[in-house]
């Protein structure tokens, strides 16, 4: 989703947030993400975004396994991250929601569900492309999140041009460059997949 600056410039504790159900935010303040607990509404998604997200997420939905392992897929729900080192508590916490995530079938629980996610995907849009390739690489890395892939575009914004699939390094902290997706995706884990360019993308 494209990032916009919150009207009300508002931020969000910890306690605030967990307060309520995390999906009541989104139907208080529309599409959210929460940002060193800077609250940033998210424009609304253009329809070949939508579409691709849509169909990936069923695609690995349905290349689960029947004898498992036990896999959850999810689209834009939230996930906490480690709070920003911040004197004020208004300025700590960090929500994001991933486009697509798997991960194990443990209760979920928005403050523990990272350390359950096996691969995360981000779509990027034209206001995102930042965001995505650069702050939420180091993000999702340092969460130890295994694979995270990025979905780019072409000049139109309507066919995707590659996926970049990044993988952790030695480290555990730090993703490098696995594979370049260029008319297809193909995965080994944590799901048997392959799926054409033009199937998740065609109207």
């Amino acid at each position: 989703m494209t990032e916009s600056p919150a009207d009300d410039d508002r931020y969000v504790t910890a306690e605030q947030f967990l307060s309520a159900e995390p999906d009541a935010w989104s139907v208080a303040a529309g599409d959210i993400e929460i940002v060193d607990g800077h609250l940033v509404r998210l424009m609304s998604q253009s329809p070949a975004h939508s579409r691709v997200v849509r169909r990936l997420t069923s695609m690995i939905e349905a290349a689960r396994h029947p004898s498992g392992p036990c896999l959850v897929v999810d689209s834009d729900v939230a996930v906490r991250f480690p709070d920003a080192e911040a004197t004020r508590s208004d300025k700590r916490l960090n929500i994001r929601y991933p486009d697509i995530m798997v991960r194990d079938c443990e209760p979920y629980d928005v403050n523990t569900v990272g350390d359950h996610i096996q691969l995360v995907v981000e779509v990027v849009s034209k206001d995102t492309v930042d965001t995505d390739t650069g702050f939420k690489r180091v993000l999702y890395a340092r969460a130890g999140i295994p694979i995270y892939l990025v979905v780019h575009f072409d000049k139109t914004w309507e066919a995707i041009d590659r996926i970049e699939e990044y993988r952790l390094d030695w480290s555990g902290l730090r993703y490098v460059p696995h594979q370049v997706h260029r008319t297809a995706l193909v995965l080994d884990t944590p799901v048997t997949l392959a799926v054409t360019f033009e199937s998740l993308h065609s109207p």
